[in-house]
């Protein structure tokens, strides 16, 4: 029996929709047992007097708001908008040859960091995972901020 154009493009557009859901499916599922099995993380900070803080954040947290929730003095001014560089970290040789290469936007503003090293990153751009267990990160004698009184942004 001949269906014609419309009835083959129905059919067509009918499997589409039915592999559509089977891959949102899969990936939803996939997405859920990964969610499942996240892990802590626990590196130490090391402030520019020598103090260290031991903190842990499951994975996927950025370096700057494990610190803030952690009472570490890392400033971060643009609470993570990659638009200033005072979340900047300095990072094991190891550690930092391990990251995916920093994007222009980092580094631009890495330019402007006080104290910039080959193994410095922003913290907020960098996301804690099961690799960087014991991590040492510095944090530099100073920091560029163009707050004029000296204020720091607090944690939200």
């Amino acid at each position: 029996m001949y269906r014609g154009p419309v009835a083959t493009y129905q059919r067509k557009a009918q499997q589409q929709q039915q592999q559509q859901r089977l891959w949102s499916v899969q990936q939803a599922s996939r997405f859920t047992t990964s969610a499942l099995i996240s892990k802590d993380v626990t590196v130490t900070f090391i402030e520019p007097d020598g103090n260290e803080i031991q903190a842990t954040g499951e994975e996927g947290t950025n370096l700057m708001e494990l610190a803030h929730e952690n009472d570490v003095d890392l400033e971060g001014a643009c609470e993570g908008a990659c638009a200033c560089s005072t979340c900047h970290v300095i990072l094991d040789d190891n550690v930092f040859d391990s990251l995916p290469e920093p994007t222009d936007e980092e580094n631009d503003m890495l330019d402007l960091a006080f104290g910039l090293t080959d193994t410095s990153r922003l913290g907020c751009q960098v996301l804690l995972t099961s690799d960087m267990e014991g991590m040492r990160i510095k944090l530099p004698s100073a920091t560029r901020n163009f707050y004029v009184d000296g204020a720091k942004p607090s944690h939200h």
